[in-house]
């Protein structure tokens, strides 16, 4: 493995690290909402609003560890960097503002219009 890939590796390593962290936290925040009592209509509206939103944004973190592990697969494979709908070099611009990106710029723009 490249010295380049390796680099890579550790720093989507400690992203899916921190986000498992805040997944964590997601969780017990949402089990501790809402138990501290009584509450009102108002309170219970709230309550089912704030879990609402850490349940989703929790699925969001799932999602982004998901395409971390797809690019540690990729790195360990020799295709990291490499779209996996053409086939083409992902550009390295984009691999660095989002180094689990697993399609080209047009490949997700197609992707994103007419799904996968």
């Amino acid at each position: 493995m490249s010295k380049r890939f390796a680099q890579v590796k550790e720093e989507l390593l400690k992203q899916r690290r921190d986000l498992l962290y805040e997944v964590s936290n997601s969780y017990e925040t949402c089990r501790e909402i809402g138990q501290d009592g009584v509450p009102d209509i108002g309170d219970m509206s709230s309550v089912a609003y704030s879990r609402d939103v850490l349940f989703n944004l929790s699925e969001t973190q799932r999602r982004r560890i998901h395409d971390i592990d797809v690019a540690l697969e990729q790195i360990e494979k020799g295709e990291y960097g490499i779209c996996m709908s053409c086939s083409e070099e992902i550009s390295p611009r984009r691999m660095e503002v989002r180094p689990f990106s697993r399609y080209c710029v047009e490949c997700k723009t197609d992707i994103e219009k007419y799904g996968e």
